[in-house]
């Protein structure tokens, strides 16, 4: 382990500390800042020649600062002559964009791509990305790994009776069906259609949820429109208690006024992003992915299978 070096930027250097802790080894010393003028300051304080590089960096709010410190820190290491650079990704910024879905619209989640590799990476890990064929948007590896195991454990010690997981969208329905099958428990999906990037109407519910405790399943929480009306319908067709199990709470706009005002009776995430005291008053528990990721980082540093974590 004497070759592994992990360093972080602003975004969650939380996150970053837990990952080293799971580890065993010290943070790598840099220096992530600003000029004057508002343009990011890299500066690697330590000597990485020949070594095994890892830097924790998810690209959430403020999204083009993080990705920038990002690039120019991957840009550093690879002209610093380390080893190999992984570039650790809890979440993925600019995953929406993931196709043209209206004219004359960019693809910024194959932008945001390119741009890694350029900079210098010659790996990527991160979680529960939006959309899986991102990953076929890489020219480098990419190793996309699975919250679910983590919410299995935290709902498994709950003894929840009677559950069904829900899906609040058609497009979830494959995260969902892993949920069902971790926990043992019924399928659901929520019908609806998008109305502006902001609001979304349920049409209807396709399953069984009457007199049954739910488990609403997605990957991003942002204004948290669509887990809100989703949760509204389900109450209507004589649903009981109500959870929400997501992995990335970017949670902006009216996200907390409107989980506050919601039949949802918890919110579980995770640590992917940082979470600020606003946010957690929407009745939020947070699970950590440091452990996963840890192990992620000795597996690939160890050459070892990471596909093992997924069983």
């Amino acid at each position: 382990m004497d070759k592994l070096t992990v360093f972080t930027g602003n975004a969650n250097p939380e996150l970053a500390e837990a990952i080293c802790k799971d580890l065993g080894v010290t943070m790598g010393d840099s220096y992530v800042n600003r000029f004057c003028d508002g343009e990011t300051r890299v500066k690697i304080n330590q000597n990485v020649r020949g070594k095994d590089v890892f830097v924790i960096q998810p690209t959430c709010d403020p999204a083009n600062e993080n990705l920038m410190e990002l690039l120019i820190m991957l840009d550093a290491l690879n002209r610093s002559s380390a080893r190999r650079i992984t570039a650790v990704l809890p979440y993925f910024g600019y995953a929406r964009q993931d196709r043209k879905d209206q004219p004359r619209v960019p693809i910024t989640a194959k932008l945001a791509a390119n741009l890694l590799t350029m900079s210098g990476a010659d790996r990527v890990i991160t979680i529960d990305l939006h959309a899986g064929q991102i990953q076929g948007f890489f020219d480098i590896p990419l190793d996309h790994l699975y919250a679910v195991s983590i919410f299995a454990e935290y709902f498994k010690k709950k003894k929840i009776e009677n559950m069904v997981i829900v899906s609040p969208d058609v497009g979830g329905i494959k995260m969902a069906r892993a949920y069902a099958k971790r926990l043992g428990a019924d399928l659901a999906i929520v019908d609806k259609r998008r109305i502006t990037d902001t609001k979304a109407e349920v049409m209807h519910i396709m399953g069984d949820v009457k007199g049954k405790n739910v488990i609403l399943v997605d990957d991003i929480i942002a204004t948290a429109g669509s887990i809100t009306e989703a949760a509204v319908a389900l109450k209507k067709n004589g649903s009981k208690d109500i959870y929400a199990a997501i992995t990335h709470p970017v949670m902006c706009g009216p996200a907390v006024e409107r989980l506050q005002r919601s039949e949802i009776k918890e919110l579980i995430v995770t640590d992917t992003i940082p979470m600020t005291e606003e946010k957690r008053k929407a009745r939020v528990v947070q699970l950590s992915v440091s452990g996963l990721l840890a192990e992620a980082i000795k597996r690939i540093h160890n050459e070892e299978s990471v596909s093992a974590l997924f069983e």
